[in-house]
């Protein structure tokens, strides 16, 4: 008997929820190999596989079964509706962090600033501010070669001006800058067991973790944003959601005649710091 797509999809899902994992993930890949919209999904989803679509499922189920994201199977993820390369060098650019991008977006006009992203990974931070602020002078930074092999690639296609340096934190800045962006390292070893087995596996650990409760990244920032930062600039960072009130110390101590401000994400979580 005939097997359609929708039975197809369906089972592999089945066959990953029961796994463990998220079963919409095949259906998910399967339509952006296709480039199906949910219009042609709906048009084709009833009729006969071919043979060869149905090994391309079942190639995908055997990576998803080890734990491969999507994404990286993909070799993309889109971010603030802009496709972004991403390899094992890179995170997974996240919904949270385009909050972050909104929120800096939300606060600054196109007014000319200079403007730095710290560890800036696909660069999805960088190239979204750059292409929303045209007159913003944008600098990105990564510890990563990697990474900022794949940044430079993604300015280059989505035509983002971005001058991109290697450093640690903000070492190699020697411009004082209108405002810090960042979305660093902020999980502490003892969240390894929370985190999806995806993550832990193929995600870059220098991108994730830190030490120090996940808070030395932003003791290293509020430290050398002091000599790098105007008088009236200001900082915007990405936190974990239990990071809130301790990260918030760190940076008013540092910036004691600066308002701190705590931001929560669409979730109701504690997402986001501001300084300024």
């Amino acid at each position: 008997m005939a097997k359609t797509y929708v039975e197809v999809l369906s089972r592999a899902s089945s066959f990953l929820e029961a796994a463990g994992k998220e079963g919409y993930d095949i259906e998910y890949l399967f339509l952006a190999r296709k480039n199906w919209d949910k219009t042609h999904w709906l048009m084709h989803m009833r009729e006969e596989i071919s043979l060869a679509d149905e090994a391309l499922i079942e190639k995908d189920l055997a990576s998803l079964m080890k734990n491969i994201p999507p994404q990286y199977l993909l070799g993309y993820e889109y971010f603030f509706e802009r496709r972004f390369k991403v390899t094992e060098d890179t995170l997974i650019p996240r919904p949270e962090t385009e909050e972050l991008v909104a929120l800096c977006l939300s606060m600054n006009d196109n007014t000319p600033k200079k403007v730095v992203d710290i560890g800036t990974g696909t660069g999805a931070i960088a190239v979204s501010l750059k292409l929303e602020r045209p007159d913003w002078e944008m600098t990105a930074v990564d510890i990563s070669e990697g990474a900022l092999n794949v940044a430079t690639e993604n300015a280059r296609n989505l035509q983002a001006r971005i001058s991109f340096k290697q450093s640690d934190v903000l070492a190699e800045i020697t411009e004082k800058q209108d405002i810090i962006i960042s979305n660093p390292p902020y999980i502490s070893q003892s969240e390894w067991d929370l985190m999806d087995e995806s993550v832990r596996t193929y995600e870059p650990k220098t991108a994730l973790f830190a030490e120090n409760e996940g808070l030395a990244i932003y003791q290293k920032i509020a430290a050398e944003s002091r000599e790098c930062l105007q008088p009236n600039g200001m900082i915007f960072l990405e936190i974990g959601f239990r990071q809130g009130q301790s990260v918030k110390e760190i940076f008013q101590t540092v910036y004691p005649e600066k308002e701190v401000t705590i931001h929560q994400d669409m979730s109701g979580n504690d997402r986001m710091i501001v300084i300024r």
